[in-house]
Parts: C-alpha cells; structure tokens; sequence
C-alpha cells in the first residue's frame, strides 16, 4: 500500500524523528536509512521524512548532531583498537612464545571516480595558481630591472647636471671679479684726468684762473 498520509507533523513525530536520525548516526549509519525506518512507523515517505529533517528539526538538535559524530567516532576507535594482528609463533629455548599486539586500525575513505576527478581538478588549480605566480614574479623582476636602469640614468644626468652649475658659478665668479677690476680702473682714470684749476694775480691784482697748455 502507498504512503499518501499528508496531514501535519505533530510534535511526537518530530521528536521520533530526531531520536531515530540521531541513533543511526551514533551507530553509523546514513540518515536515509533513519528517514526509511520514521516512515514506515509513521506511514509516510523517506522523502517527506528527508523535507521534515533538514526544514524544521535540524536546526533544534545541532548540538545533538555533534555528540552523536564524537560518539560514532568513538565507537569506530574501540571497534578498531580491538582488532588484532594475527598471532606469531616464535621458538625460543624449546618453548613457544605467542607475539600479540593490538594497534589501532585507522579507516581509510574509499577512493571512487569522483574522488580521483576531485583531486585532478584541484591539482590542476594549484598548478594554474602557481604558473600564475611564477609569471607575476617574473614580471615584477623585469619591473624592478627596468626602474632600477632608469634610476641609474637620472642620476648620470644628475651629477652631469650638478657638474655644468659648478663650472657655471665658477665662470660667475671669475666674470664677477674682471667687471669688478674693471670698475676700479675706470675710477681711477677718471681721478687721473681731473687737475686742480690754477690762478695767477692780474697787475690789477685780481686772480685769474690760468688756462691749461703750453707756456706762452
């Protein structure tokens, strides 16, 4: 017979829900086998079960869900510890002496086609990322040579600068000190052409200012 029963969740059917989910996952089974198991107790579908879990319940046990994770985890480290290597038989002086030795057997996930696709991708991204690096810091290299050419260059024509405004302010200085020397030459030729005017006395008596050239 179908299970068609539509009417609502009551709040015994949620706590049935969340207490068989958390039991299968305590003990390590798959949720789907929780929801099949609520469904046929309550007359409805996995899948409606499925909705019921992930839309209203989830949210209320998340702190269950965990305990219930540490507790399968757990359980599967006893299971594990009990299992023992087989027993190795040794003769010594005559006598039998039985090695047994338990170790810890740690699970190993299943490696599926798509497990294997996964890995492909994921390597084939790092070797991109990488490509993509090493490219960037080539580049960032040849920038840095580039810059570091340019800087030496400014600073040739910094010192080639620096040198023609020495030789521009000794010239400065040397010109300075011709039209300086220039200058007092010129005052001193003009004191040598000035002469102080000369007088004489008139049978009269009056002076007269002698005029300058040659003796009459």
């Amino acid at each position: 017979m179908a299970k068609v029963r539509q009417d609502a969740w009551s709040h015994e059917d949620d706590l049935l829900l969340a207490e068989t989910v958390l039991r299968h996952i305590r003990e390590g089974s798959t949720q789907l086998h929780a929801f099949e198991e609520v469904g046929d107790q309550l007359n409805r579908t996995s899948a409606a079960c499925g909705f019921r879990w992930n839309a209203e319940v989830r949210n209320k046990y998340n702190d269950a869900i965990e305990i219930a994770k540490r507790q399968r985890k757990e359980k599967k480290r006893e299971t594990a510890a009990k299992a023992k290597q087989p027993v190795i038989t040794i003769p010594q002086n005559n006598q039998v002496v039985e090695l047994d030795k338990t170790e810890e057997v740690h699970e190993q996930p299943p490696i599926t086609m798509d497990s294997v696709i996964q890995f492909l991708k994921q390597l084939k991204k790092d070797y991109q990322a990488s490509n993509q690096s090493k490219q960037s810091l080539e580049q960032t290299q040849q920038e840095n040579d580039t810059l570091r050419d340019q800087v030496s260059e400014l600073e040739n024509k910094l010192s080639r600068t620096t040198k023609q405004l020495e030789t521009v302010q000794e010239d400065y200085q040397v010109f300075m000190q011709i039209m300086d020397r220039a200058r007092k030459m010129t005052v001193f030729d003009d004191q040598d052409s000035f002469k102080t005017p000369s007088f004489r006395m008139d049978k009269n008596g009056n002076l007269q200012q002698v005029a300058d050239g040659p003796n009459q």
